[in-house]
């Protein structure tokens, strides 16, 4: 027992000099003592562009409350600190057990662009491990490359290892995650989340991990997804935008239009900030700074699955609007105001279609379609990895639908330049074979059917 006692009381000891984890003796009895640990050690450390992309908001979780949250950063060597005002942040389950977390997010600013700085983040009760990131130019006149996929769970998250790898050799710029995270975050009393975000950090620590919301994250009016991400315009993550090189970003969410017991008034609220945004972004000024504008969005208008998913059905909720009114829907929107391609995920496959609109093909030429195309690209890559399987397809497909494949996959993107993005969909059944790509071409940009 007096052994026991010094070896207790040691441990205690390093916990207050700074342990992350440590084990603090509660005297119970006369001859029983009994041990409660504590967890101060950062971990599911992510990162996101901030109001611009030389900000970074580095987010991470705690298990119990430190009281502050620290990130020493910088060029050469960790010389600079930033710290969140406020502390961390309680979140606290849906489930049963109520468990909680702690959530901290610290915004890095001033930074120099085209830099690779170095940085840890926690408080004086533990630190995580140093990443780094680099940093990118605020100007449009470079060439962005992005990973983009939706749809990858803990289970089976076949596309992660070539991810984490392509990461790890600097090949992405940042990564969109077009919604449907763990399968569910919310699970086993929010374990599952954990599981995944920790299975990411190799990933989501070293470039922006940019998000949009999936019907998984549904739960507990996605408060999971609400509190674990950390996008940028103060939307609780559910719509925003971002400028990267040539390219405006625009991310929403689809499941406002599924899960209306959660209110209709946020239909509304996105739909007038969509449009602002896209007016904004269509000013001559920015539309000849950034012409591409991208949207991406979890559930898509269009598919050719054979199963009962509304993209099957002809008047889509997100194409056409809200049933019977049909108002609010993003198809006459995005061609409005000449979204070039839109984004999405949710079918477990891989799906590009031709230009079109209200299901009629704007190709550009017969021989040359993605050349000033006539209307938006939709383009599908869902195939990241689940437990839930792949999606079939339609034995006879439609005639939009240019290429499919039920491989596991992601799509990568290389912004070229002001009149040039290149696409390809990578197999992880192929171990890395590039099974799909094209060229979008454009030299100008606009409101389709004008001439601007």
């Amino acid at each position: 027992m007096e052994s026991l006692q010094h070896l207790l009381l040691l441990t205690s000891l390093l916990l207050v000099a700074g342990g992350g984890i440590g084990f603090i003796p509660q005297v119970v009895g006369a001859d029983q003592e009994e041990v409660s640990i504590v967890h101060y050690q950062p971990e599911q450390v992510h990162l996101a562009f901030g109001e611009s992309v030389l900000e970074m908001v580095v987010t991470w979780n705690t298990r119990d409350n430190t009281n502050e949250s620290i990130c020493e950063f910088g060029i050469e060597g960790l010389q600079r600190l930033a710290k969140a005002p406020q502390g961390p942040t309680a979140f606290v389950d849906g489930g049963p057990k109520k468990a909680t977390q702690y959530i901290h997010r610290v915004t890095l600013t001033n930074l120099e662009p085209n830099s690779t700085y170095r940085y840890h983040c926690g408080s004086q009760l533990g630190w995580s491990a140093t990443y780094w990131f680099r940093t990118q130019f605020s100007h449009s006149d470079w060439s962005p490359s992005l990973a983009i996929y939706g749809d990858m769970g803990v289970v089976n998250a076949a596309s992660l290892p070539a991810l984490q790898r392509e990461t790890q050799r600097g090949m992405y710029d940042a990564v969109i995650h077009v919604g449907d995270f763990a399968y569910d975050m919310c699970n086993e009393n929010g374990e599952v989340g954990d599981e995944f975000m920790r299975q990411v950090e190799t990933v989501a620590a070293y470039v922006p991990y940019m998000v949009c919301v999936g019907n998984h994250e549904e739960k507990y009016n996605f408060s999971h997804y609400i509190n674990r991400f950390s996008m940028p315009g103060g939307s609780e993550n559910m719509f925003y935008s971002f400028d990267m090189g040539p390219v405006h970003f625009i991310g929403f969410s689809t499941e406002f239009y599924y899960f209306t017991q959660f209110g209709l008034k946020q239909i509304v609220m996105q739909y007038d900030w969509l449009e602002r945004d896209l007016i904004e972004a269509n000013r001559p000024e920015n539309r000849q700074k950034r012409p591409w504008i991208i949207t991406f969005g979890h559930r898509p208008m269009y598919c050719s699955n054979a199963n009962s998913d509304d993209c099957t059905n002809h008047e889509t909720v997100v194409r056409k609007g809200l049933p019977f009114l049909e108002m609010f829907g993003l198809e006459p929107l995005f061609y409005k105001y000449g979204v070039d391609v839109e984004l999405w995920a949710h079918e477990h496959c891989y799906e590009r279609m031709w230009p079109m609109y209200n299901y009629t093909v704007y190709n550009g030429s017969l021989a040359e379609p993605y050349v000033n195309p006539g209307a938006p690209i939709h383009i599908i890559s869902g195939a990241a990895g689940n437990h839930e399987g792949r999606e079939p397809f339609l034995e006879r497909m439609p005639p939009w639908s240019a290429f499919h494949s039920q491989d596991f996959g992601y799509l990568r993107l290389q912004a070229h330049n002001r009149t040039h993005l290149y696409f390809e969909q990578v197999s992880d059944d192929k171990k890395g074979e590039v099974i799909d790509h094209f060229w979008v071409v454009k030299d100008k940009h606009g409101a389709y059917g004008s001439d601007l």
